[in-house]
């Protein structure tokens, strides 16, 4: 295994600092994967305190023959000239997913007819989206995705944390009704309206609106490509009885999905340690690395 450093969308506003990485001792074009961020500001790495889940996954993989590039989010890259725009995840994310894909294909170490996207988080929820908006890729690797709106998994997650000590559920609380009333008619606003009405911070709910046009089984239920949707049993962001759940029903009739469920990990796809939304930064602040379980599962899917 090497790693080249490269640059995403070189010559644009957004450069973007990334890592292709070529497995060693292949003959032939190899696979590939290009890695799309959950929420949030990440680097290539996506690091969550002491967790590199992009790196860890790149790694792993590339000992089973497969490329990938993984990057720096723009929001973490660029966040002084993200302030300075209305985004939408257009502009954070899908741009330079689809630039990171077609770098790959361009790539003669790479087989272009064999290019994957690889979503974890929102980046589950936006694979689907991002091939079909220019991606154009083999498949889809989707963990720890959802299949709701995202001011859906917002609500719920402030809602979850309602259930620990009162002065938090009273805090909480509060803000749960706060933002379930921004989201109130939301798709009947208008763009220019909710362009204006701020969120939290510099992220407005035009930003909710634009996503939630259509959500990532919407998106799949338009293709039949091979989509490999991956969850920890463990996971409190995302929840194994629901969203994993409700995949499953709502894509029962489609063909080429596989559904794969670690019933002792976490968001991460790490072992779990604690079961509580409110013990994120202690869940994510020991070292832990994904195992070969799950990369091995990743990697069946492509090379099969």
């Amino acid at each position: 295994m090497y790693s080249e450093r490269i640059i995403i969308g070189k010559g644009t506003e957004f450069p973007l600092n990334g890592m292709l990485t070529i497995p060693d001792g292949t003959i032939g074009p190899v696979p590939a994967v290009v890695m799309v961020h959950g929420s949030g500001a990440s680097n290539m790495d996506e690091k969550v305190m002491k967790l590199t889940p992009f790196r860890d996954l790149a790694e792993g993989l590339a000992k089973h023959g497969i490329a990938s590039i993984r990057y720096d989010k723009r929001s973490f890259a660029h966040p002084r000239k993200m302030l300075k725009q209305c985004v939408t995840v257009k502009e954070e994310t899908i741009d330079d997913a689809v630039l990171a894909v077609n770098m790959l294909k361009s790539d003669p170490r790479i087989d272009s007819d064999r290019i994957y996207i690889l979503g974890h988080s929102m980046g589950a929820m936006l694979a689907p989206r991002i091939d079909a908006e220019g991606g154009n890729v083999k498949g889809l690797v989707m963990m720890a995705g959802t299949p709701y709106r995202l001011e859906d998994v917002v609500v719920r997650q402030l809602r979850q944390a309602e259930v620990s000590r009162s002065v938090v559920k009273w805090i909480v609380g509060i803000e749960d009704k706060l933002f379930s009333k921004k989201f109130e008619d939301l798709y009947q606003m208008s763009d220019e309206k909710a362009k204006k009405k701020k969120f939290v911070g510099g992220t407005t709910l035009y930003y909710f609106k634009e996503m939630g046009k259509k959500t990532a089984a919407d998106y799949l239920l338009e293709n039949e490509k091979p989509v490999l949707i991956m969850q920890g049993g463990k996971d409190f962001q995302v929840l194994a009885d629901d969203d994993f759940q409700t995949f499953k029903e709502l894509l029962a009739e489609r063909n080429n999905t596989y559904y794969k469920l670690y019933p002792e990990l976490n968001h991460v796809f790490v072992d779990a340690i604690y079961d509580d939304i409110l013990k994120a930064s202690k869940e994510y602040s020991v070292e832990r690395h994904i195992g070969e379980d799950v990369i091995a599962d990743i990697a069946s899917f492509i090379n099969n």
